[in-house]
């Protein structure tokens, strides 16, 4: 019997190997080990196709808010796929539940949101956003608005605009082209590796005057809109200094330019809210972008939320007006049903609450006493957002170089101990389930402890690890 299961997880592994293209496939790596296949999964917790159990440390990617297994969404998929499986969302039809759901996203967003379009993740959110803030701009007669200011090191999405939009230099591969003409880039507001001699307030300062730099070089008649994450994701967890979105959003509002708010991973529980913009950063963006955990990872379903202001412009004054984008599964009745059951999982078990007044905070302490290790030269992040920076030398903060692949090395290690972290490079991600317990926390530090201390030893047998020898 265990040989015939071991044949079938074997089977799976092949087909999944020669027929998957996935994202961000690295073909050499990929074509020597292939997948872990991922069969089920409960609470905190996924087991593979060969019955090895691991803590999710990554919330399957940003978005398993409330866990595996919520029977109570499963059945309101269900319900809704047998009342109504679809119906096109084109002109004038719709359905209860995106009709339900697009009412209490615009009463949980800042006051200034009352409208929802819907899409099918966060990228094309983004690109919601971005046609949106176009047509926006060209219907109160600005055309000459149509430049978009963004961040090195942001991710925003993988379609062409969203990519674009993105400053990962590592996304950015030479196969692949970009728009360039109309997206400008500022600094990445890393405290981490500001300079040495600048304190948190002075680092804040030169940002901002970067930002107001980069506005009066492009000219303000000129800017139609900055997007930003809240909490930079994918880009290294990356905090804000204190004060420093909220003084961007008054530049904005100063100088006609719409501020957008990619809340695509902090929605939904991470930072302990709904929505972070206003109630964590004290800033009522024009347009917020979500996805991941709207449904939990249930079902695919992003939203692009815009306000009142925006709403009005883009639907008066011309009788022809039509806003000609769109999506076949924009509003989608089962995803939308999935969403409108998360969201009163979310309020039902209080757990915003849970992660702003406990774990949360429980999480990011436990992890910082990660720092004394000697390759971790940073650990960051706010509730259930964290990263691990590690270094080659904690004094220069020199890394490693890129062949070495260290996030990479750790994150094995820590597979093996029954633990999955996401490995970026240098980093080591996590974003786990919202509902995750201290118990489980625990583990997962303990594990990550000894999964870079495994990494440390491997590092010094081979060469590639000693004090100094990257500076």
């Amino acid at each position: 019997m265990m040989d015939i299961e071991r044949d079938k997880a074997r089977e799976i592994w092949l087909k999944d190997k020669q027929h998957f293209l996935h994202p961000w496939t690295h073909f050499e790596s990929f074509k020597k080990a292939g997948s872990l296949v991922i069969e089920s999964g409960a609470g905190c917790y996924v087991h593979d196709i060969n019955g090895n159990r691991y803590l999710d440390g990554i919330g399957g990617l940003w978005c398993v808010n409330v866990g595996y297994g919520r029977e109570e969404i499963i059945e309101a998929i269900a319900h809704q796929a047998r009342d109504l499986a679809f119906y096109n969302p084109f002109t004038d039809t719709t359905n209860i539940p995106a009709s339900l759901l697009a009412e209490r996203l615009a009463n949980l967003a800042p006051e200034n949101i009352d409208h929802v379009f819907f899409s099918l993740g966060g990228s094309t959110a983004i690109d919601t956003a971005f046609r949106l803030i176009q047509f926006y701009q060209n219907c109160r007669g600005k055309p000459e608005k149509r430049h978009m200011i963004s961040r090195r090191e942001a991710y925003h999405g993988s379609t062409y605009i969203a990519m674009s939009l993105g400053g990962k230099k590592g996304d950015r591969v030479p196969e692949f082209e970009y728009k360039t003409d109309a997206i400008h880039h500022i600094s990445c507001p890393n405290l981490y590796r500001r300079p040495n001699h600048m304190s948190e307030v002075q680092f804040c300062d030169s940002l901002v005057q970067e930002f107001e730099n980069k506005i009066a070089e492009i000219g303000p008649q000129n800017v139609a809109a900055f997007f930003a994450e809240p909490i930079m994701g994918a880009g290294g967890v990356i905090v804000p200094p204190e004060g420093y979105l909220a003084r961007l959003w008054e530049i904005c509002r100063t100088n006609d330019i719409l501020f957008v708010a990619d809340e695509v991973v902090t929605a939904f529980g991470r930072l302990g809210e709904i929505f972070a913009s206003q109630s964590v950063f004290g800033i009522k963006p024009d347009i917020i972008t979500c996805a991941k955990g709207l449904t939990s990872g249930y079902q695919p379903l992003g939203a692009t939320l815009l306000s009142k202001e925006i709403y009005d412009t883009i639907s008066s004054d011309n009788p022809d007006r039509v806003f000609a984008h769109g999506f076949t599964y924009s509003g989608h009745p089962v995803a939308c049903a999935a969403a409108l059951e998360n969201i009163d999982i979310l309020e039902r078990e209080k757990i915003c609450q849970y992660v702003r007044d406990d774990a949360g905070p429980y999480f990011i302490e436990k992890l910082s006493e990660l720092k004394d290790l000697p390759i971790v030269g940073d650990v960051r992040g706010m509730h259930f957002m964290a990263c691990i920076e590690n270094v080659a030398d904690k004094e220069t903060k020199a890394l490693f170089p890129d062949s070495v692949d260290v996030g990479k090395m750790i994150s094995d290690h820590a597979e093996k101990l029954g633990l999955i972290v996401r490995p970026i490079g240098h980093l080591n991600i996590l974003s786990p389930p919202l509902v995750m317990t201290r118990e489980q926390i625990d583990f997962a530090v303990d594990a990550l402890r000894e999964s870079i201390l495994r990494t440390v030893e491997d590092l010094s047998k081979s060469g590639d690890y000693s004090s100094k020898a990257y500076v």
